[in-house]
């Protein structure tokens, strides 16, 4: 996606997977609503959306945070760099590696991220650990087991008569 530019004119920007964000990013790492970018006077803020691999601004992980012009943000797998009008300072990856954003991200950019794995099996996104799943299903298998010494109970004094 290297090369496509998404300018910030609106007070939030919402980026994600899904179509409904105000900026798409159809790469799997991505989260289908990950990030917000709110612009506040003259500062941009990235706000994380509670997505599955995180948002981060120089790697550093941020959940509210300020980002710089020349700041790298990445999104998953995908790396962003804010620009304004004004230069930036460089940074320490070279601009083949890392998509530059003019006050926004290019599409082109996106389509050309590089992609690496987050997880063992490098599927490019970790599974979120669902432990409300494991206490239903420890649940059901516990009430169908007494349910079912119910029966066999009522089964057996039936029986005995």
């Amino acid at each position: 996606m290297t090369g496509r530019t998404h300018e910030l004119i609106t007070e939030k920007t919402t980026v994600g997977r899904v179509e409904d964000n105000t900026f798409q990013i159809a790469e799997p790492s991505v989260s289908s609503h990950h990030c917000e970018v709110l612009l506040r006077g003259n500062d941009v803020i990235i706000k994380d959306l509670n997505s599955t691999n995180g948002t981060f601004i120089n790697g550093e992980k941020v959940t509210e945070s300020p980002i710089k012009p020349g700041q790298i943000l990445r999104l998953g797998q995908i790396e962003m760099r804010l620009e304004t009008d004004t230069p930036a300072p460089t940074s320490k990856k070279p601009l083949d590696q890392t998509m530059v954003m003019q006050r926004g991200v290019s599409l082109t950019e996106l389509e050309t991220g590089a992609r690496r794995g987050f997880d063992s099996k490098g599927t490019g996104f970790a599974k979120k650990d669902n432990k409300i799943n494991k206490i239903v299903i420890t649940a059901c298998v516990i009430l169908g087991v007494v349910i079912l010494g119910l029966l066999l109970y009522v089964f057996a004094i039936a029986g005995s008569k």
